[in-house]
């Protein structure tokens, strides 16, 4: 496949997308949508790493003054030539991306800011030479552009004009050109979010509402603002009294299409590089999302697991969502889980859908007040997915593929063995009754700590036990001088758990079983029988352990038994 373009990983940038060069996927029917369903301030929250910053650069690319119009040769949006004779090139455009605005304080957090504005504003540098300023202007202009050092910046512009750069800006660059211009804010909400981690988040808020009130709320030299994020904010919280706003959200069927890669994108893509053999498991991991009436793929995830493909036919599907995106979220709503959200929680990981009211507008000091509002950041940040409305705000909400539910069951491991091991008095209970040979303890603290997970309700028996299974090692690693070992060739055949004790040089196997059907006594013996039909003590006597003892456990649901062969 080296005569194939190649694949544009972490692009984000409309003119660095040489299609000669790149495949690229054709999002410019956005442009013409955009353009015909308008509102001065359009705002669009989606997922991260479904294309939002890409989308951004397009249109700035498009609209600007100044830009190569043969980058869209070839693309749907060419095809309307009313469109792009009275729009492509034609406006002065400012184009922001706040998302490495953070800090540990407000006072850093600010000077990235500063820093992000002030850069901007030095792509339009011609303004100080501009005849159609005055030299108040200019004053107004070198403001935004003085650099000089501030924490965590360069641009030393004072709060005052912080609060007015973006108006200021478009002000200047309204008179010099004669034209309206173009604001493109994409990650608006990171700000807020880094300041809620950090403990700034009212004075951020403040920050954010005077910036966002001064550019967008009656502001004569903006034609149109376009704003991208994960969360929809609160309109109370920073949009206050933005009555031009549009916000698009997750649920809206218009623009459905155009953040995310389609079913027939995919298909197209896969047939490119001869991959289309691997469709179904593309589709299993990667797709499942659904934005308005259209479902959709993480377009992070296809592209570099096609790219994988290319180097390496062979290879398995990766869990890219992961390394992109704080995964927090999850582990928090996991911790203030109750009995009723654990048992929501392992219907959604077996594929069940659960009916939820959603909140698509919240404040951030919201997120953490109740488990129902991190559903809603559940759903706007794309861990669940939508399948249908039921009524006014409520959905049936879902794990949109394997990648998300891989996730999942990874988090509710972690927090399994966290939660398990503060206990050590009662873990320590626990792996002493193995040696010990008490399975009536085994069985009773076993049980008490299944009852308190959250399960992971495979349809396959071997799935469920390999459940199981992780559930019992973890316990078992708390002892830290045992060896323990999983799924060891011993016998003729391998053994689910092999445990060497060096007390008495004690061997211990066991054997683990789903019983289907609930008949726990069959499917102990069943696991018995296996251990001496296969010899799965071997590796222990050949390993020099003098005491051989073994275990048959059976589980169904929450509960367990355990055996002594």
């Amino acid at each position: 496949m080296t005569d194939r373009k190649k694949l544009p990983i972490g692009i984000d940038i409309f003119e660095k997308l040489d299609r000669s060069e790149f495949y690229y996927i054709d999002k410019t029917g956005m442009i013409e949508e955009l353009l015909q369903n308008r509102s001065e301030v359009n705002l669009f929250t989606r997922p991260r790493r479904f294309g939002k910053s890409l989308n951004m650069s397009m249109l700035k690319t498009f609209f600007e003054i100044g830009s190569n119009p043969a980058l869209f040769d070839g693309l749907k949006i060419s095809e309307n030539k009313e469109i792009c004779t009275k729009y492509m090139g034609q406006f002065p455009v400012i184009s922001i991306s706040l998302k490495s605005v953070e800090g540990l304080s407000f006072q850093a957090a600010c000077g990235a800011l500063k820093t992000v504005i002030g850069t901007e504003a030095l792509r339009f540098s011609f303004l100080e030479e501009s005849s159609a300023l005055s030299d108040a202007d200019k004053k107004l202009y070198r403001q935004l552009i003085e650099i000089g050092t501030s924490e965590n910046g360069l641009f030393v512009m004072t709060t005052e004009a912080l609060v007015s750069s973006l108006k200021i800006l478009s002000s200047l660059l309204g008179r010099h050109y004669g034209r309206q211009v173009i604001l493109l804010i994409d990650e608006y909400d990171v700000p807020l979010d880094k300041a809620f981690q950090y403990g700034y988040y009212d004075e951020m808020v403040s920050l954010i509402r005077s910036i966002f009130g001064n550019a967008l709320k009656t502001n004569p030299d903006l034609y149109f603002a376009v704003l991208t994020g994960c969360l929809r904010i609160s309109k109370e919280s920073i949009f206050t009294g933005l009555n031009n706003l549009k916000v698009l959200t997750l649920t809206d069927v218009r623009f459905d299409e155009y953040f995310g890669f389609t079913d027939a994108e995919v298909r197209d893509m896969l047939a490119y590089y001869d991959l289309s053999g691997r469709y179904e498991e593309v589709k299993e991991w990667y797709d499942g999302y659904r934005f308005g009436n259209v479902e959709v793929y993480c377009p992070w995830d296809v592209i570099n697991y096609c790219d994988l493909l290319k180097a390496d036919s062979e290879a398995h599907p990766q869990d890219y969502w992961s390394n992109t995106s704080g995964n927090a979220m999850v582990r928090r709503f996991i911790d203030k889980a109750d009995t009723r959200t654990r048992n929501e929680i392992e219907k959604l990981i077996s594929g069940e859908e659960i009916v939820k009211e959603i909140r698509q507008e919240l404040t951030y000091s919201e997120l953490d007040s109740s488990i129902e509002n991190l559903w809603s950041v559940l759903f706007t940040t794309g861990y669940l997915t939508q399948r249908g409305q039921v009524g006014t705000d409520t959905f049936k909400l879902a794990i949109p593929n394997l990648e998300i539910r891989r996730l999942f069951i990874k988090q509710i491991r972690e927090w399994f063995r966290e939660t398990s091991q503060s206990d050590g008095e009662t873990l320590n209970e626990f792996c002493n009754a193995f040696p010990r040979q008490n399975p009536k303890k085994i069985e009773e603290l076993f049980g008490d700590y299944l009852w308190n997970t959250i399960s992971i309700r495979d349809t396959a028996p071997a799935k469920k036990e390999n459940f199981y299974h992780g559930i019992l090692l973890g316990l078992l690693g708390y002892k830290s001088n045992w060896l323990i070992k999983s799924n060891a060739e011993s016998g003729i055949g391998y053994s689910d758990i092999l445990v060497e004790v060096p007390d008495n040089r004690t061997g211990i196997v066991i054997e683990l079983k789903y019983a289907e059907n609930g008949n726990m006594d069959a499917a102990c013996e069943e696991a018995l029988k296996q251990i001496e039909d296969r010899d799965y003590t071997a590796r222990l006597r050949d390993d020099g352990m003098r005491n051989i003892i073994k275990y048959g456990i059976a589980c169904y649901k929450k509960n367990c038994k355990v055996v002594l062969g």
